[in-house]
């Protein structure tokens, strides 16, 4: 659940679909709060935490906070959820 949540930060983030400043940031906020509530391994933490800030910035840091979240996340993800995540990855390159 938590990659579905960050993916849709993600992809509201891109720079060609990026949401004003102020509601990235806003929604950035709120979801390392609801992060801070779950149970996750450390890695996975501090993974989905460094790309939960990139959602909240300028958008250069998208790519390899959430290539982080893949590597960490390979296992546990089946394999279309690994399919949309790189292809999200492949969008924010651009």
């Amino acid at each position: 659940m938590a990659a579905y949540i960050i993916a849709r930060l993600v992809d509201d983030a891109k720079p060609s679909s990026a949401l004003a400043d102020a509601t990235r940031k806003a929604r950035a906020a709120a979801a390392k709060t609801w992060l801070a509530s779950l149970a996750l391994p450390a890695a996975t933490r501090a993974a989905f935490g460094r790309l939960v800030e990139a959602t909240g910035g300028d958008g250069s840091g998208l790519h390899p906070a959430l290539a982080g979240v893949i590597e960490v996340t390979r296992a546990q993800l089946d394999g279309a959820a690994r399919i949309e995540l790189e292809s999200l990855l492949q969008a924010v390159a651009r």
